[in-house]
């Protein structure tokens, strides 16, 4: 029997030993972790990506917060709760992808971040509760104290009746709360909601269809059986007051309406005489005409938030009147002019205020007589009457009547006494809408009555009108409705689609001034009609947006024609062809509508959260998270950590590839590099790479303009610069080079092939620059911001000044808090971005020590002529002031 050489179990043995050697040999165990290692990195490294998008797309949010502060273009609680949703999304995901960079390292941020959000939502969701849960008040119980219940309108004319015993239509008030209720009862404010916030107002076209929409949820809601018990309660005391046939007028009285400065004039539906048993239709129309497109215009343009405003509806005894129109105690456009001035015509008081028919003009001299100092009767061929069925109609005038005066001189007198009355009772100027009733003797009612800001005539320049520019006259009458002057493109509006083609800063022009033009007066810069006076709603809401307007021009429609060029002087009653520069001089600035607003002064409430920096020196003790106060802290603590722990992590995981490494240049200052995908165009070994190695597009070129001209040193100190440094450097200790860490001594590079982020620190002051630059245009962007410095803080705002206002001439946008500055630029081709690298290099090398010399204009200039030579003959960039012109 023959046996093999070795026994079966040997030659097993040597099989296992074998694979042993393959599976668990160091190096396949050291192979094997870094391969777990390189895995790691890249999901680190795609974190890392995620984390400086979320950290770009809340910047530029927290931006437009910003410029929506700032600007005074108008804005809803639509713009308010998508910006502060946005922000707030995207600050949670650069938590999140901290998170993973550093697992667990960093977790109370959560928690920051929950106490701000939290904070930020009760501001949003703050709203008045409604105590006084009537539904149904009559007029009679009414006074100023309930303004909050039944509206201002409302509660003037419940004030005026009950104190000082004028005469107003009798009836009731459906309240706040019983707008609420209906709300409620068919959740119609959860679905409005919904829809507002889906709509950019931004885009005209959009709210014609909002606005539809809203007003047919509301009329096809129905009313709480009780709610409806109770009107018809109300209505049948009032039948029986009345002791004659009834017909109603519906009119709104939403809160805020008619208060001083901002009047909701003509924005809300009055509905006229309303048969009784259409009452609940007719209520339905008036509430929802809160919704129309004027009103949801007026209210954006004035920063009123949708769910501040209910609305109330007085429903009062139809008034079938003579004649009637509207009285102010005095003259709205200038302080020194106390005539009380009279707008009447036959019949109802609608045309009047709506400025669709000719009225008489009666002022009358205050002091005691009250003489009738002035009267412009003009012809009347129609008027506006109550329909014998329901509602109102335009008729005829008889001809007999079409130039008489539609008050006889008594009836002015007693109109002028009762408006003293009520102007002297509030203590400031009144706008009276009234009506007379009967003829033996005439009765007069009040059916409105509200405060107005008179505007103090404006001291106006000698204007001399050349003979040339006299030449290019087109109208030299009318009547100011809104003082002013303004010159631009002439557009036509005949018809409500007119209004979706009306361009940005035109002049309108129109036959009727009809409270329906009144969301253009947001982006017009005047207005003329050929019908109309200054006691008109949109006379009224003219003068509140500081919108020159000029009514009561004879056939200016035909005069004109559509995209043509003109001025018009509103207070010389002139319309002008082309430009005229001498009377533009004296053109003013518009105020900002918005700063006053509700909508105003939550966002800005809200900003406190959102836009203040506090974190400025990550070398300090107090840049913590316990130190985060706003959102703009946490991702200024998100982005500092998150670059520390991308370089740091080569180091703790022995992981050479990815480690960080010092350039090997000339320039006397460290710079390290973490490459943190391509930005090196092969696999750099040991500790150095050069510049030769690095394939980052944006970083290469920064560094052509870090380098393009060496520095000169520091520049020549006087004693206040030297003593203002030598001051700082004892009293802050943020300043003592003893207390930094090797971290803050060193400029950190993490690059990949298009994009290229820098931490630097030079001497006492410190930025930070990311950038991406690609063939993709609407990708590319730079963000650079600087902050601190060795001198006092006034020189050291004076440097980021400087340093703002040479890169604007460059194209950046400029943001500066304190001593710290926000430059950004994006969306421009990839020549033009890397040209403004090299700029941003030039400045981190050149700033330095800056903030010693700023006290003094002349060096200021000198420097800033020089970084401007340098630019234009060694980087061959040359200035601009329109960005936009080279896209």
């Amino acid at each position: 029997m023959c046996f093999p050489a070795y026994p079966w179990w040997d030659e097993m043995g040597r099989f296992l030993r074998y694979l042993k050697n393959i599976f668990f040999s160091p190096r396949r165990k050291k192979s094997q972790e870094a391969a777990l290692v390189s895995c790691d990195f890249k999901q680190r490294y795609h974190a890392f990506k995620l984390l400086l998008n979320a950290n770009n797309n809340a910047l530029e949010i927290m931006g437009e917060i910003e410029k929506l502060l700032s600007q005074g273009r108008p804005f809803g609680m639509s713009s308010i709760n998508a910006n502060c949703t946005a922000v707030l999304v995207n600050i949670y995901r650069m938590i999140r992808n901290l998170d993973r960079l550093a697992p667990g390292k960093y977790g109370a941020l959560f928690h920051r971040f929950d106490a701000i959000q939290s904070d930020i939502n009760h501001i949003l969701k703050e709203k008045p509760l409604v105590e006084d849960k009537r539904l149904v008040i009559f007029i009679s119980d009414i006074d100023m104290t309930m303004t909050d219940l039944v509206g201002g309108k409302m509660a003037n004319l419940g004030e005026v009746k009950n104190v000082l015993g004028v005469n107003v239509p009798d009836g009731f008030v459906l309240t706040a709360y019983a707008c609420e209720y209906f709300f409620g009862y068919n959740n119609l404010q959860l679905e409005i909601n919904r829809l507002i916030q889906a709509v950019p107002f931004d885009d005209i076209n959009k709210p014609y269809k909002l606005s539809s929409q809203i007003q047919q949820l509301i009329i096809n809601a129905r009313l709480p059986s009780d709610l409806k018990k109770l009107v018809e309660k109300a209505l049948a005391a009032l039948k029986e007051r009345s002791r004659q046939p009834l017909t109603l007028a519906l009119r709104s009285s939403a809160l805020g309406e008619d208060s001083a400065g901002i009047s909701f004039a003509g924005q809300y539906r009055t509905v006229l005489n309303v048969c009784v048993e259409n009452i609940f239709q007719a209520y339905k129309e008036v509430v929802a005409s809160k919704y129309s497109v004027t009103a949801i215009s007026y209210r954006m343009n004035r920063g009123f938030r949708d769910e501040d405003i209910s609305m109330c509806v007085g429903c009062m005894a139809m008034i079938d009147a003579v004649s009637g129109g509207v009285a102010y105690s005095c003259n709205p456009f200038d302080i020194h002019n106390d005539s009380i001035f009279i707008h009447s015509t036959w019949g109802l008081p609608k045309s009047v205020v709506d400025g669709s028919l000719n009225s008489d003009l009666f002022v009358v001299d205050r002091n005691p007589g009250f003489r009738l100092i002035q009267k412009n009767i003009p012809e009347k061929d129609k008027k506006i009457v109550c329909d014998p069925e329901e509602g109102v109609c335009k008729i005829d005038i008889a001809k007999d009547f079409q130039l008489l005066p539609s008050l006889n001189e008594k009836t002015i007198t007693d109109l002028a006494k009762l408006t003293i009355k009520i102007e002297s009772y509030y203590g400031a100027p009144q706008d009276i809408e009234w009506a007379v009733v009967g003829s033996d003797p005439p009765v007069i009612y009040i059916l409105q009555c509200r405060s107005f800001k008179q505007k103090h005539k404006a001291a106006k320049k000698v204007c001399i009108v050349s003979k040339l520019d006299k030449e290019k006259l087109i109208a030299g009458e009318g009547i100011m409705a809104s003082p002013g002057v303004a010159a631009g493109e002439a557009y036509i509006v005949d018809k409500r689609v007119d209004l979706l083609k009306f361009p940005e800063n035109a002049i309108l022009i129109t036959r009727r001034a009809l409270p329906d033009w009144a969301p253009l007066l947001n982006r017009a810069c005047g207005i003329i009609t050929e019908n109309g006076g200054f006691a008109g709603h949109l006379a009224s809401v003219a003068r509140e947006f500081e919108v020159p307007a000029l009514f009561g021009v004879p056939a200016i429609c035909q005069k004109i024609k559509n995209g043509e060029t003109i001025t018009i002087d509103a207070d010389g009653l002139c319309v002008y062809k082309g430009r005229i520069e001498s009377l533009l001089e004296n053109k003013f600035k518009k105020k900002n509508l918005m700063e006053a607003s509700p909508v105003y002064k939550l966002l800005k409430k809200v900003g406190r959260h959102i836009s203040p920096l506090n974190l400025l020196d990550p070398d300090s003790s107090k840049f913590s998270i316990s130190n985060c106060k706003t959102l703009h802290d946490i991702t200024r603590f998100i982005h500092e950590k998150s670059v520390y722990e991308m370089f740091n992590f080569g180091k703790n995981h022995d992981f050479e590839e990815n480690t960080s490494k010092q350039l090997y240049h000339h320039v006397p200052m460290q710079w390290w590099i973490l490459n943190l995908e391509d930005g090196f165009k092969k696999k750099v070994a040991g500790k150095y790479v050069l510049l030769d190695d690095i394939s980052c597009v944006p970083m290469l070129a920064l560094w052509e303009g870090i380098i393009a001209v060496p520095w000169e040193g520091p520049p020549p100190i006087n004693g206040k610069g030297l003593m203002s440094v030598m001051f700082q450097a004892t009293a802050n200790p943020a300043l003592n080079l003893g207390m930094r860490s090797k971290y803050s001594e060193r400029n950190y590079f993490m690059i990949s092939r298009q994009y290229c982020s820098l931490s630097s620190r030079l001497g006492f002051h410190f930025s930070i620059l990311e950038a991406f630059v690609s063939e993709r245009v609407r990708q590319n962007y730079i963000s650079f911001r600087f902050q601190g410095g060795a001198a006092d803080y006034e020189r050291r705002l004076k440097r980021v000044r400087f340093i703002g206002n040479f890169l604007s001439d460059y194209g950046f946008k400029i943001e500066i808090k304190k001593d710290n500055m926000h430059a950004r630029i994006k969306g421009y081709e990839k020549g033009f971005m890397m040209d403004r690298l090299k700029i941003v290099g030039y400045l981190i090398t050149h700033t330095r020590q800056l903030d010693m010399i700023t006290s003094s204009l002349g060096m200021i200039k000198r420097y800033h002529n020089k970084f401007k030579r340098d630019i234009e003959s060694v980087l061959n960039i040359k200035m601009v002031h329109e960005c936009e012109s080279i896209k």
